[in-house]
């Protein structure tokens, strides 16, 4: 079924002129990759039919329809098969869990990337189909009141859990920001599974300007970074400030680079701006400490994320932040990456994605 909705060509559906031509395709593509599945269930249901008592087979419906919607799910909308094409170097390794896989990656970030944006990704032309498949699934299940009940089939977790998945697709860039903050609080989990590489003391100030909801954060010192002592070391902090509607707005700023202090005090104030029609609690502070250098791409030391909204009723918040070789995401975080990173026009997007995606490589700096 997968395989036959990747054939799929992505040719623009939104034309109004052609909405009735298009609604027909759409259902033609959902008839022919539904064939081989209602074959297989065709086949199995017939001999279950034959063999079963009836609320057996209410048993066994159920049991397939958890089945088959788990399948579209794993395997289609959020294959997890796909994740090990960012770590062809460990295939042996469970693929579930590829934030944990990453502390121990050869690839630099930007294979990372090229690698989640060469990941088959879904259309909205193919989440159309999808859509109109699953429709067709239901009904089939529900075989004319003969079957599984529709109202069953419509609350059913499973199917609750692939729409959403589903949904996240057509989700604007803002929109997908805002449920990757909402749901990956654990963020910081890589410092429990690696041990930290330093910490870094910051303050943030939430007083919020009338008009400009403006918000102070300063950058203070690091302290005990993990890195190479036989080397030229040229620590610095970027400080991003994540979240919807920042699109025109100011969202990155960095220290001055310290040299050949493993321990820098910095005490740089930053200002950013968060528009009065968001939350507070929808952004957050990411802070990447790193080695600058000239001649070649700054290098990743650690990173350090805080979520507003863990500070928001304390007003100002002053504390050490251990610092990590990488963030921790789940597989919601995981695919709304690689969503992302399909939007190659899209600078948010993009600036995003490298954001999240960058891990520290000890191996460079041991050869370097």
């Amino acid at each position: 079924m997968g395989v036959l909705l990747f054939q799929v060509k992505n040719t623009n559906t939104a034309q109004s002129k052609q909405g009735q031509k298009n609604a027909a395709e759409i259902t033609q593509y959902a008839d022919q990759i539904l064939h081989p599945l209602m074959d297989l269930l065709d086949k199995k249901l017939t001999t279950y039919a034959e063999y079963c008592e009836r609320t057996v087979l209410k048993r066994v419906l159920k049991q397939l329809w958890r089945i088959v919607i788990n399948a579209i799910e794993k395997r289609i909308v959020l294959p997890p098969t796909e994740k090990s094409h960012l770590l062809p170097t460990l295939p042996n390794t469970k693929i579930e869990d590829v934030s944990r896989l990453l502390k121990n990656s050869k690839l630099p970030t930007l294979n990372v990337i090229e690698n989640m944006q060469s990941a088959k990704s879904l259309s909205p032309k193919h989440c159309s189909i999808l859509e109109e498949s699953l429709e067709t699934i239901k009904l089939y299940f529900h075989a004319n009141g003969n079957g599984l009940k529709k109202s069953y089939l419509e609350k059913s977790s499973e199917l609750q859990s692939l729409k959403y998945a589903l949904s996240l697709y057509t989700q604007t860039t803002d929109s997908l920001i805002k449920t990757f903050i909402a749901t990956q609080s654990s963020q910081d989990l890589a410092t429990h599974e690696d041990g930290p590489v330093g910490e870094i003391s910051i303050q943030i100030d939430m007083f919020t300007h009338p008009g400009t909801g403006e918000h102070k954060v300063t950058i203070k010192t690091c302290n005990e970074l993990k890195w190479p002592v036989n080397t030229m070391f040229k620590p610095f902090v970027e400080i991003s400030m994540i979240g919807p509607n920042l699109s025109d707005k100011k969202r990155k700023y960095a220290t001055k680079s310290k040299h050949n202090n493993w321990s820098p005090a910095y005490n740089e104030i930053f200002y950013f701006l968060i528009s009065n029609e968001n939350q507070v609690s929808g952004f957050e502070l990411q802070f990447d400490v790193k080695d600058y250098c000239f001649a070649r791409e700054d290098r990743l030391v650690g990173i350090a994320v805080i979520q507003l909204k863990d500070i928001i009723d304390q007003g100002s918040c002053s504390c050490w932040l251990p610092l990590a070789k990488r963030i921790h995401l789940d597989e919601t975080g995981w695919t709304i990456l690689r969503i992302l990173s399909q939007r190659t026009n899209d600078e948010v997007a993009k600036e995003f994605v490298k954001l999240k995606s960058e891990s520290r490589n000890d191996v460079n700096i041991i050869q370097n």
